[in-house]
């Protein structure tokens, strides 16, 4: 990690630390200027998904605005207008009515999306689909930064592409937490990779506000701290970050045990609300056996080869020489908390999709490849992503 330092630090200065050549300065802008590519790319990449969820939902007589804020979009803008305590009828897994059921949810995403319904005309769908897609832009951003600290500035605008055409990354473009979720991990490893402690801690907080998969990311980052402190021992901000980090999903984590009365009031919800639990990977290897040599469809045989897909490229990330260990260690332990979380198989795609990590060496691959090769083979990757994601809401419509 600390290479990786030292290798941006001298992108922008002399070797003395004096001022840059002129033509350091020169990159250093080129360099500014992509981040602004990367928002672009991203964002013509997710005009491409939505426009191929509209053209598939029109002919079905579906609503886009209505697949945009279907399913989880529905308790997040309930939560959002009227609060945990004022979401109408809310049932648990067997449709029985269960008040506590809202509390699944994590607070940051309808806070904000509660934030920007007050500005003028903006409703609170409106609201949700803006702080997506900022959000998106934010994640964008940040792997275009890990892209480049770990390979090149090419490998970092790819693996943006790559992410906003991932399978479901139609859930980036609705009323859902992935692009928040995701932005705030990705900042928060760019954080650890540049041993800036104070963005890690803040961003793994938030993170820890807006959904589960954070005990992943809580986990990475405060380990990465921690051996920054037994290694120096004067850095100070890594033993805040070891502290702070954790607090977001620690405190809501809290604040739903008092409310249910139960300590593991959370989990709780989880189970009678959703049949969500963790079993070890009992569930996902009987899922994926099954629908593999039995009794599966096409559409559940291609999210198993999506989910398999996820597990190989985990292990790349491990086994590959060029991961730094904290991307590694995020990418597995995503997928080994999707494998080991039971109760609803079919929606692992998108479970998976805050594990931009996986993607990297695939980036790191087609950049060094030829123009043509790259180009070629994203453009198939996104009209696939987009294909799978709109094929989902509007036909099989159990993956989301």
């Amino acid at each position: 990690m600390t290479e990786l330092v030292d290798k941006t630090r001298r992108e922008q200065f002399g070797q003395a630390g004096g001022p840059a050549h002129p033509v350091r300065v020169a990159a250093a802008k080129w360099g500014r200027s992509s981040y602004l590519h990367a928002a672009v790319l991203y964002l013509v990449v997710r005009l491409v998904g939505v426009g191929v969820l509209a053209a598939m939902a029109a002919p079905r007589d579906l609503p886009l605005g209505e697949r945009l804020q279907s399913w989880d979009g529905w308790w997040y803008l309930q939560i959002a207008e009227h609060s945990y305590t004022g979401v109408s009828n809310p049932l648990d897994a067997a449709g029985l009515p269960y008040p506590d059921a809202s509390y699944g949810y994590f607070p940051l995403y309808p806070a904000l999306t509660g934030l920007f319904e007050k500005l003028p005309g903006v409703t609170y769908f409106g609201a949700a689909l803006l702080l997506s897609t900022l959000a998106g832009i934010a994640a964008a951003t940040a792997m275009y930064r890990i892209g480049r600290l770990v390979h090149s500035p090419r490998a970092g605008l790819l693996l943006a592409v790559l992410w906003g055409a991932a399978p479901m990354a139609i859930a980036e473009s609705m009323v859902m937490t992935e692009s928040l979720f995701t932005a705030l991990a990705a900042w928060a490893l760019v954080g650890v990779l540049e041993r800036k402690w104070y963005l890690a801690a803040c961003a793994t907080l938030f993170a820890g506000l807006t959904r589960s998969t954070a005990c992943v990311l809580v986990a990475v980052v405060v380990l990465a701290a921690v051996l920054d402190v037994w290694r120096n021992r004067q850095r100070w901000n890594a033993l805040v970050c070891v502290f702070v980090a954790p607090l977001g999903l620690l405190g809501y984590w809290m604040f739903v045990a008092v409310q249910t009365g139960s300590l593991t009031g959370w989990q709780d919800v989880e189970l009678r609300g959703w049949n969500t639990r963790f079993d070890a990977g009992a569930e996902a290897w009987k899922w994926i056996t099954q629908t593999l040599f039995t009794s599966g469809n096409a559409w559940e045989t291609l999210v198993v080869l999506v989910t398999v897909a996820a597990i190989a490229l985990a292990v790349i990330c491990v086994t590959g020489r060029r991961m730094p260990w904290p991307l590694a260690a995020y990418a597995v332990g995503v997928v080994a908390l999707v494998l080991c979380s039971a109760g609803l198989p079919a929606l692992k795609s998108r479970f998976l999709l805050p594990d931009f990590a996986l993607l990297l060496p695939v980036a790191m691959g087609l950049a060094g490849r030829t123009r043509s090769t790259m180009i070629t083979a994203t453009t198939v990757f996104v009209l696939a992503g987009a294909w799978y994601s709109a094929y989902s809401l509007t036909v099989w419509k159990y993956a989301i």
